[in-house]
């Protein structure tokens, strides 16, 4: 494969994946949120036990095995290398079961705004988390 990137654009490249996806995310979830607007304080009380869930118990060991298994790649990749075959499978898996149950409204939309809204804030920060690392990584090495 003639196009590689180093260790480094694969940490950079890892959180703005999961920036933009979590945005993405994020902007669905407020769209249904914007359409089911009752009881706002219970379900912001939703959102906050979903984030600290997923934030907690998913994507904190997901930062911490990506990131150990980038920096102990080859010095140059492909620019998708920042998961592994099973977590793009998982990825794809993700977004599908998420149009699925929209298109066929399988849940309904007041689930949707607060799951959507706790778990884009969650992607959203482990995106950070990536983007930090990739930071301080880069200047560890002396890149940049």
């Amino acid at each position: 494969m003639p196009y590689r990137v180093s260790r480094n654009t694969l940490l950079l490249c890892a959180g703005l994946f999961w920036v933009v996806a979590g945005a993405n995310v994020l902007r669905i979830g407020i769209l249904y949120w914007m359409a089911n607007p009752d009881y706002f304080l219970f379900k912001l009380s939703e959102m906050l036990v979903i984030f600290f869930v997923f934030l907690g118990f998913i994507f904190h060991n997901l930062f911490r095995k990506h990131s150990v298994r980038i920096i102990h790649k080859p010095e140059k990749n492909p620019f998708f290398a920042f998961f592994d075959w099973k977590s793009w499978l998982i990825v794809v898996v993700m977004i599908s079961l998420g149009i699925s149950v929209r298109m066929f409204e399988l849940l309904p939309g007041s689930f949707i705004a607060v799951f959507y809204t706790g778990l884009s804030l969650a992607l959203i920060v482990t995106g950070f988390r990536f983007l930090l690392f990739w930071w301080f990584y880069r200047n560890r090495r002396g890149e940049g």
